[in-house]
C-alpha cells in the first residue's frame, strides 16, 4: 500500500469520527396548512405556520423594530397566484424580553413558534409559492442561525387544502465542548511515556532497532520504514479507542460508568492486574497467536512493517492493557472523540521512542540496561493499579447504596496501600523478583517522600477532613461514618418547608438542604420565592465531587447557595425503580424510563439538550433559563458571578411583573 495512501485513509477515518461526536443541530420543524378543507373561491383564508423549535434555541418573531439587528422571521409570497394578501404575517403568542446585545425589545418564540397569514382564494387552482426566511438562535452556544424555506402548495390537488410542510434544511453541526480535554490528552501522553517503562516495552526497544537495521536500500527508505512503523502504532491503538468509541451513546456510557456489572468487572481486572504486576503470576498472551503474527513480520516490506507493530502492540499487552484501560474507562461518559484522542495521545508517547530509535539506531548504546529498576517500575504500578481498583468498587457502591465502602473505609484502604509503596520505595519490602537494593537513588527517595506526604495528608480525611486534591476520586462526604465537621456545617442548615423524596438515600454536601425531585422543588421554591437551582449530577461524577470539594465547600459560595437558592439535585445514574404509574416513554429515544436516573438523564437532554456532568441550571418559577448554564467551572469567582447573574436576573423579572 501507498505510504500517502494509508496516512489518508487512518486520517480520513480518525477526522470522521471526530465529526460523529459534533452535536447536530436540526432546524425547526415546520407544519404548515390552512385553517379550511376544501376552500371556495372568495372564501377568506388563514395560513396557519407552526415551528418546532430545538430546546434552547428560540426563533425571532416579526414584532419589533427591524432596524434593531436580528432578522425578523417573514413570509414572502409574491410568486403565489389565484390569492390576494390580507395584511402581513401575524405572530401569536411571541414572548418579549430587552436584549442587552440589540439594545431594544425584541419578541421571540421558543419551544413552539406560530403565525398566521391571512389571505383571499380568487382562484380555484391558485398555488401558495413562495419562502419563508427566519433566524434561530441560542444564549447557550451564543450562535444564529439564518435559514430560508422554500412554500409550494397547490390548491388545484384534492389533497392540498391541508397540508404538511416538513423544511429540508440542511442540518448545522455544533462543536460540544469537551472539558479538560487538552488535560485529559496530556494525562494520556503521560500514561504512553509510563508505558515504556514497563518490563514488557522496555526490551522491545533493541528488538525493533535490530528489525530495521540494513532492511532499507538507502537511508530515506529508512526513515520511511520507521515512519510507517511508529505510524501503524498509532494507528492500531486509536482505531481501538475509536471502535470503542463508535458504540458509546448516552445509555451505554452512563450504563459503563455507573452499572454494578461493568464496574465490579473494572475493579476485578484492575485487581488481577495488580497482583500481576506484584509478582503474584507472569500474563502471557497464547505463544501460538503472538508466534502467527511475528511470522508475518518476517515477510517484510509494508505489510511486515505493520505486523512489525501488531507483534509490538500483542507483546506490550500485558503491561500496557491496564493502561489503556484506564484511559478507555475514564473516557466513557458519552462523548465520542475523548476514547479516541486519549488513545491518540498515549499511542503517540508509545510510538515515538521507537521510531526514533529505527531512525537513529545509535541511541540504543546510551539507554540504560534492563534489569531489576524495571521490576521495580512494575512493582509501583502494582500498588497504583490495586489503589485505583477500589474506585471502581465505590462507584457501584454508591450508585446501589450497598454501603460496603464508604469513606472512612476507602481511605482507610489507601492509607495502607500508600504506606506499603512507600516502605517498599525505601527497600523495607522486598517482593519476588527484586534484586537486592544495596543503596537508594534519589529518584527513588524523591518518590518515596512524595509517598508518604500523600499518606499523611489522607490522615485528617479519616475524621472528616475534606480533601480537595483527591476529592473526585473518593466516596462523597456523606458516606462518612465519623465526620467530626459535620456539627458544623449542619448549624446553618436552613428547615425545608416540605420533606424532600428519596432524601433517606440521596444526600447533598456541606450541609446544604434541598431537593432530590424536579417537581417538588418548583413548588418549593415558588412558596419561597427563589429561583430554582438544578444539579444535575451523578454517584460515578468524578468531576461533581471535585465542584463540591473544591467550590462548593467557598464560604462565600455555599452561603449564596444555602440562601439565594432552591435547590435539587437530580441523580443521573440513580437506579432507584419508581411506581409503574410514574413510567413514561421518553420523546429522545422511545425507551420507557423507569429508574430515578433514566428519567432525571431525560429530562437533562430533552429539555437542555445536554447529557454531561456536573451540569448547573438556574431556572425562575415560569421554567425559564436566567442565565447560561454552567458545567465544570472551578473558578470559584467565576461560579460566584454564576450565581450572582442569577440572582440579579431573578429579581429584575419580578420587578416587572
Amino acid at each position: 500500500m501507498n505510504f500517502n495512501k494509508l496516512i489518508f485513509i487512518t486520517l480520513s477515518f480518525f477526522f470522521l469520527s471526530l465529526s460523529l461526536s459534533a452535536q447536530v443541530i436540526s432546524p425547526p420543524k415546520w407544519d404548515i396548512q390552512l385553517d379550511q378543507k376544501n376552500p371556495q373561491v372568495g372564501d377568506e383564508l388563514t395560513l396557519i405556520f407552526k415551528a418546532a423549535i430545538p430546546t434552547n434555541w428560540y426563533i425571532y418573531s416579526n414584532e419589533f423594530d427591524p432596524n434593531l439587528g436580528p432578522l425578523l422571521t417573514e413570509v414572502k409570497l409574491e410568486e403565489s397566484k389565484g390569492i390576494s394578501l390580507i395584511g402581513g404575517l401575524e405572530a401569536i403568542g411571541s414572548k418579549q424580553k430587552y436584549d442587552e446585545i440589540w439594545e431594544g425589545d425584541i419578541t421571540y418564540f421558543d419551544k413552539e413558534g406560530l403565525f398566521h397569514q391571512k389571505l383571499i382564494l380568487n382562484e380555484e387552482n391558485a398555488v401558495i409559492k413562495g419562502t419563508l426566511e427566519y433566524q434561530m438562535c441560542s444564549d447557550i452556544t451564543n450562535q444564529c442561525i439564518n435559514y430560508q424555506e422554500d412554500i409550494n402548495i397547490s390548491l388545484g390537488e384534492p389533497t392540498s387544502s391541508e397540508t404538511t410542510f416538513q423544511a429540508d434544511s440542511e442540518e448545522i453541526t455544533l462543536e460540544q465542548p469537551e472539558e479538560s480535554l487538552i488535560g485529559f490528552m496530556f494525562i494520556a501522553f503521560l500514561a504512553g511515556l509510563a508505558a515504556l517503562l514497563t518490563p514488557c516495552v522496555f526490551p522491545m526497544i533493541p528488538m525493533t532497532v535490530t528489525f530495521f537495521t540494513g532492511r532499507g536500500k538507502n537511508k530515506m527508505e529508512g526513515y520511511r520504514n520507521a515512519f510507517i512503523y511508529g505510524f501503524s502504532i498509532i494507528a492500531i491503538y486509536t482505531i481501538a479507542g475509536t471502535l470503542l468509541a463508535a458504540i458509546q451513546g448516552p445509555e451505554f456510557a452512563n450504563w459503563l460508568s455507573t452499572h454494578w456489572l461493568p464496574n465490579v468487572f473494572f475493579f476485578g481486572v484492575f485487581i488481577f492486574f495488580a497482583l500481576a504486576f506484584l509478582g503474584l503470576f507472569e500474563i502471557t498472551l497464547p505463544a501460538g497467536f503472538v508466534n502467527k503474527m511475528d511470522a508475518q513480520a518476517d515477510k517484510g516490506g509494508m505489510l511486515g512493517i505493520f505486523f512489525m507493530a501488531f507483534t509490538l502492540v500483542l507483546v506490550s499487552f500485558s503491561c500496557t492493557g491496564p493502561i489503556v484501560g484506564s484511559i478507555l474507562i475514564s473516557s466513557a461518559g458519552g462523548a465520542l472523540v475523548k476514547p479516541i484522542l486519549g488513545m491518540l495521545a498515549f499511542s503517540l508517547a508509545f510510538a515515538l521512542p521507537f521510531t526514533l530509535f529505527a531512525i537513529f539506531p545509535g541511541w540504543l548504546n546510551s539507554l540504560p540496561k534492563s534489569g531489576g529498576w524495571l521490576n521495580s517500575v512494575k512493582v509501583v504500578l502494582g500498588f497504583l493499579e490495586l489503589a485505583l481498583a477500589f474506585k471502581f468498587l465505590s462507584v457501584a457502591d454508591q450508585v446501589y447504596h450497598w454501603g460496603i465502602l464508604d469513606r472512612d473505609i476507602y481511605l482507610a484502604i489507601w492509607i495502607v496501600i500508600f504506606t506499603l509503596l512507600g516502605l517498599y520505595l525505601l527497600g523495607k519490602i522486598r517482593l519476588p523478583h527484586d534484586s537486592p537494593l544495596d543503596f537508594i537513588s534519589v529518584p527513588r527517595l524523591m518518590l518515596a517522600i512524595a509517598t508518604f506526604v500523600l499518606v499523611v495528608y489522607m490522615i485528617p480525611g479519616m475524621w472528616g477532613a475534606p480533601l480537595k486534591a483527591l476529592s473526585g476520586y473518593l466516596p462523597p462526604l456523606s458516606s462518612h461514618d465519623f465526620d467530626l465537621s459535620k456539627i458544623s456545617r449542619q448549624s446553618s442548615e436552613n428547615e425545608l418547608d416540605e420533606i424532600p423524596k428519596y432524601a433517606d438515600f440521596l444526600h447533598f454536601p456541606h450541609g446544604i438542604q434541598g431537593y432530590f425531585d424536579y417537581d417538588q422543588a418548583l413548588r418549593a421554591a415558588k412558596r419561597q420565592n427563589k429561583p430554582l437551582f438544578i444539579d444535575f449530577t451523578g454517584h460515578g461524577c468524578v468531576n461533581c465531587r471535585e465542584m463540591e470539594a473544591r467550590v462548593w465547600s467557598d464560604s462565600r459560595v455555599l452561603k449564596r447557595l444555602k440562601e439565594d437558592f432552591v435547590m435539587v439535585a437530580l441523580y443521573i445514574d440513580e437506579r432507584y425503580t419508581l411506581p409503574e404509574e410514574q413510567w413514561y416513554t421518553s420523546t429522545y429515544d422511545n425507551k420507557v424510563k423507569k429508574t430515578i436516573g433514566k428519567q432525571n438523564a431525560d429530562f437533562q437532554i430533552t429539555r437542555f439538550n445536554n447529557n454531561a456532568q456536573p451540569y448547573y441550571v438556574i431556572l425562575d418559577h415560569e421554567e425559564e433559563l436566567l442565565i447560561n448554564p454552567i458545567a465544570y467551572e472551578t473558578d470559584i469567582q467565576k461560579f460566584i458571578d454564576f450565581l450572582d447573574k442569577a440572582s440579579k436576573e431573578f429579581k429584575h423579572r419580578k420587578d416587572q411583573n
